[in-house]
């Protein structure tokens, strides 16, 4: 994988760049819309390709190793033929679906026993086994195997776990490099700063992995529970000491606002469920402010959903529509609200890529967030 940075905003830390991948490039700052089962809720390939202009999508190793299991996925040769999906996907390692699941799992050196959510079986995450699992998917960027701590742990948790989880680093760090992709094209590792909302164990963390080298950085363990505004200051911490030529991902953020306020902290690729799962509970995004589409208002309001988007299903449904399907439990409501939403992520951030590119970010951002607060 190859990064270049192209732009830098002249009044913030907010950049623009390239990442390439043997399955293609990527536009950064980026949204990757989540298929956490090889899936994104409700979307098809071709919506996903053309109407949300989706450049790469993340799926989950843990549901993954679960269903359909990693026989299936080998012989299907790995995710993009499974499911159709020829552009860059990545995979986080599971950690932090395993670290939830909460009274049934058992975290050791060794890694994490947990039992499955599916069936109750018994299973064992260790850093070395979520590169082979990870590298059965076959996703183009990778995740090293970390424990994601709440963000109300106590100190001497937090700075246990994250000694532990850099323990790991180095075990997974050593497997991938003495391993081979198995399907003909390359395939990235990237490590994940840890440390909670501790300002020194977040330093710790970011100078550790930057030691590594590796093409890219994720930023986990936010948006768990700490305020937002605490999750700002552990992204400036982490960034001060990231290496600027390389990319920079900050994991499970978040609303169209943290997406805006992390791309000028520095931050250049993002990934959460909630533009899907907001929409199919009858919320929309949008670039004036947010839309409960099941209230009364839009009985008659026979305008486009969204009349600033170029989104197929933003130009020939209505609002009136919607609603009625929102209030008549037709599944087509929650599929063209979580289009919808996708697609409004994506275009956030490529408007936000356009103003790093002009110069004028921080101006723009500063009205957009005013604009996305507002309930329509």
């Amino acid at each position: 994988m190859k990064f270049d940075l192209q732009y830098t905003d002249p009044n913030s830390k907010a950049r623009a760049g390239v990442i390439t991948t043997d399955h293609g490039t990527i536009e950064t700052p980026i949204f990757m819309p989540v298929g956490t089962l090889g899936s994104v809720k409700g979307v098809h390939t071709r919506e996903l390709r053309d109407d949300i202009k989706a450049q790469i999508i993340l799926g989950n190793t843990y549901h993954l190793y679960l269903r359909p299991g990693l026989d299936v996925l080998r012989k299907a040769g790995g995710l993009h033929k499974f499911n159709g999906w020829d552009r860059p996907i990545l995979t986080d390692s599971g950690g932090f679906q395993v670290f939830s699941l909460s009274g049934q799992r058992k975290l050791t050196e060794e890694g994490c026993i947990f039992r499955s959510h599916i069936d109750g079986s018994k299973h064992i995450f260790t850093p070395e086994n979520v590169v082979d699992t990870q590298r059965i998917i076959g996703a183009d960027i990778i995740m090293a195997l970390d424990e994601c701590t709440p963000g109300t742990a106590d100190y001497n948790y937090a700075k246990k776990s994250l000694d532990m989880t850099l323990r790991w680093l180095d075990r997974g760090l050593k497997h991938f490099d003495e391993t081979e992709p198995l399907y003909g094209y390359s395939q990235t590792f990237f490590p994940i700063v840890q440390g909670c909302t501790y300002k020194d164990l977040r330093e710790k963390a970011a100078e550790t992995v930057a030691s590594k080298n590796r093409e890219g950085y994720a930023i986990g363990g936010l948006a768990v529970g700490e305020p937002a505004e605490v999750m700002y200051e552990m992204i400036e911490v982490v960034n001060k000491i990231l290496p600027t030529d390389k990319p920079r991902y900050l994991m499970g953020v978040g609303t169209p606002t943290n997406l805006l306020e992390a791309i000028e902290r520095g931050v250049d690729m993002f990934d959460c469920v909630m533009p899907t799962r907001n929409g199919r509970n009858g919320w929309l995004f949008t670039a004036n402010g947010t839309m409960n589409m099941k209230n009364q208002k839009w009985k008659d309001d026979f305008t486009p959903l969204d009349p600033e988007s170029d989104c197929f299903v933003d130009q020939v449904y209505t609002k009136a529509y919607l609603r009625h399907l929102f209030v008549s439990d037709e599944l087509l409501a929650m599929q063209i609200a979580s289009i919808h939403n996708l697609a409004f992520y994506l275009r956030l951030v490529k408007m936000a890529r356009q103003h790093i590119i002009a110069g004028d970010f921080s101006t723009w951002k500063a009205e957009m967030v005013k604009k996305l607060s507002v309930r329509l």
